[in-house]
């Protein structure tokens, strides 16, 4: 295989692991390599891949607030996750809530489970053409002694009434409609997304060449 570029590092921004400082070329989180990463953060935008946990959600969380601080400009976020976790999801949302740059995100693909969140709560929220968004219940499991699985259980139940909450405020929807949708596993194209208040708009299609 082909080299892949091996970029400088971008003045005020931590290298991605696996990036510029290190082996080069490997995918830092989800898939993108850490050299286009870096490309594009100095473009202002952000690719959020693969299943969104703790360990993405930090990261994405870190460099929305160093672009934030450096400037007000928009700030563009791709989103393609299948699936994540609730306080993963919640993390990012509240992180977007405390930003002055206003946020465009883009759902790319498939896009799932509480990951959701970030794109309802996005300043300005756009979905590709064929892109599609399912509401569905966050898997859970835990471990330990009675005591524990009552307060994890306890604490779990209050992480997705939080959600649906802030998914209802974000789409127009109420928290019932909500939780039923999410039981349900509904599955919006981007048309019946943008009419659930989870979509402004839909990208155009690029017309074909002559």
């Amino acid at each position: 295989m082909p080299e892949q570029p091996r970029w400088p590092p971008i003045p005020g921004r931590p290298a991605f692991p696996g990036g510029p400082s290190g082996p080069g070329g490997e995918p830092a989180s989800g898939g993108t390599p850490a050299w286009l990463q870096e490309r594009l953060f100095g473009q202002r935008a952000i690719f959020l891949t693969g299943t969104l946990d703790d360990a993405t959600a930090t990261r994405v969380a870190a460099e929305l607030m160093m672009l934030d601080a450096t400037s007000s400009e928009a700030i563009q976020v791709y989103v393609s996750c299948p699936d994540g976790t609730l306080e993963a999801a919640l993390t990012l949302m509240d992180t977007l809530d405390l930003l002055r740059s206003p946020v465009r995100a883009q759902c790319l693909g498939q896009l799932g489970g509480p990951a959701v969140g970030v794109l309802a709560v996005a300043d300005t929220r756009v979905a590709a053409p064929h892109a599609s968004i399912r509401l569905s219940q966050p898997r859970t499991s835990v471990e330990g002694t009675p005591d524990q699985l009552a307060s994890r259980s306890a604490q779990h139940l209050d992480l997705a009434r939080r959600f649906r909450e802030r998914l209802a405020q974000a789409t127009g929807q109420s928290a019932e409609r909500i939780g039923g949708d999410l039981r349900a596993g509904r599955l919006l194209d981007v048309e019946e997304a943008r009419a659930y208040g989870l979509v402004d708009e839909v990208a155009e299609r690029r017309q074909g060449g002559a």
